[in-house]
């Protein structure tokens, strides 16, 4: 039995989701989804520049917390430092994010996927690389968004339904106006736009995310070895905690979004 916790990472808000989603299926593992607001974006960011931050925010809660497992649950972060992290941490499991280009590409009719995310995450190699592992024949629309993403980690929490289908219906329109019939939501604070996108979409459009697969490879590490790395059994439900950085008075919707997903809230300067 393993009572260490596990850490999700994100640059924001991204990591509620992944951590409600992992925490509603495995509710006796202690989890802390860190969101890094004193850093947010990491989108537009030199590689080296964040690298230098995800050096500096683990060097902050490993040591800390002493993790038995650390997740990416940021697109961005993944394709930038999870190699630098997995060197660094050579002892600790690090899980990345990956875009969903498989099951896109696999349900795609047109053989036309849309891929949206941040600048890096979309002009990463490893777009087209999954692309042609999976389907050499679909070609594949990427659209850089870092305005969307702005806007779910600043005006999520005090837009309305309205506002937030209209901001998310330009991006769609765009992708079906280009005959794409499966899109890819290549950043994790797109997950909060979920219904959106699926709304503007229609059923005409898939819409694809990573949030089931980063947390079934978390449970597959978890349950290796006869699952030495699980809580245990025996062990109570735990209240899963949201760690922000930054000195910054918060946003009103923080402890929102933390009350709707179940998390206590608390500050790290």
């Amino acid at each position: 039995m393993d009572r260490r916790p596990i850490i999700f990472l994100d640059s924001g808000l991204g990591g509620f989701p992944y951590g409600y989603f992992f925490h509603s299926r495995n509710a006796r593992e202690p989890l802390i989804c860190v969101g890094d607001r004193a850093n947010f974006p990491y989108g537009v960011k030199s590689r080296e520049t964040l690298v230098e931050i995800l050096d500096s925010v683990t060097d902050r809660f490993v040591p800390e917390y002493n993790p038995k497992l650390l997740a990416l649950v940021c697109n961005t972060a993944s394709v930038t430092g999870l190699d630098f992290l997995r060197k660094k941490y050579a002892d600790l499991p690090i899980v990345g994010t990956v875009p969903a280009i498989k099951p896109a590409v696999t349900a795609s009719r047109n053989r036309r996927v849309g891929v949206i995310g941040s600048e890096r995450t979309v002009e990463d190699p490893l777009i087209r690389e999954l692309a042609d592992r999976y389907g050499s024949d679909c070609e594949i629309m990427t659209i850089a968004a870092p305005e969307l993403i702005e806007f779910v980690q600043l005006h999520y929490g005090s837009s309305s339904p309205t506002e937030r289908l209209d901001t998310v219906k330009k991006y769609v329109d765009t992708f079906r106006s280009s005959g794409v019939d499966s899109i890819v939501l290549g950043c994790t604070h797109f997950l909060l736009l979920q219904d959106e996108f699926r709304a503007a979409a229609g059923e005409g459009i898939g819409i694809f995310d990573s949030m089931e697969g980063v947390c079934r490879r978390v449970e597959f590490i978890l349950n290796q070895d006869g699952g030495k790395l699980r809580a245990g059994a025996d062990s109570a439900a735990v209240v899963p905690l949201a760690e922000v950085t930054g000195e910054a008075p918060l946003e009103p919707y923080w402890e929102q979004l933390s009350l709707r997903f179940g998390f206590t809230l608390e500050r790290h300067s």
